[in-house]
């Protein structure tokens, strides 16, 4: 049976995680597999985030929670898809270092915040939809 793991492993694993920046050849797998280079950090493909937008009605004038979102990913392919803001969050630091270099251009309309889903900083009727891709 495996052991499992205290929050603090988990936190320092997923950290050192997110310090990483993507191979080249990474890069060229996750273009592949996935359809885009989205910083992806599980198994979330281009065709299922572009399902996901649609079935959550995104537009304009949405807000969404993107929990656990590592570098961004689906969060920021959302917002520029459907032209929604987007909170992205996540525990580590460093995956929250990571999205806000890769939301560099989208300032406008991405906010982030180092949260967890279990103890979240926001309102209950802050956000019209809510996701969360391949988070433990």
């Amino acid at each position: 049976m495996t052991k499992l793991k205290s929050s603090d492993e988990l936190l320092k694993r997923f950290s050192s995680r997110y310090a990483e920046e993507g191979t080249t050849a990474g890069r060229l797998v996750e273009r592949r597999v996935i359809g885009a280079n989205g910083g992806v950090n599980g198994y979330t493909t281009l065709a299922q985030a572009d399902r996901l937008v649609e079935a959550l009605n995104l537009s304009p004038k949405s807000l969404l929670l993107d929990l656990g979102s590592g570098r961004g990913w689906p969060g920021l392919h959302a917002a520029a898809r459907a032209g929604c803001r987007v909170v992205l969050t996540d525990v580590p630091g460093a995956a929250i270092r990571a999205a806000q270099r890769r939301s560099a251009d989208a300032t406008d309309r991405v906010s982030l915040a180092r949260a967890s889903a279990t103890h979240l900083p926001f309102a209950a009727d802050t956000f019209d939809a809510i996701c969360h891709a391949d988070t433990l």
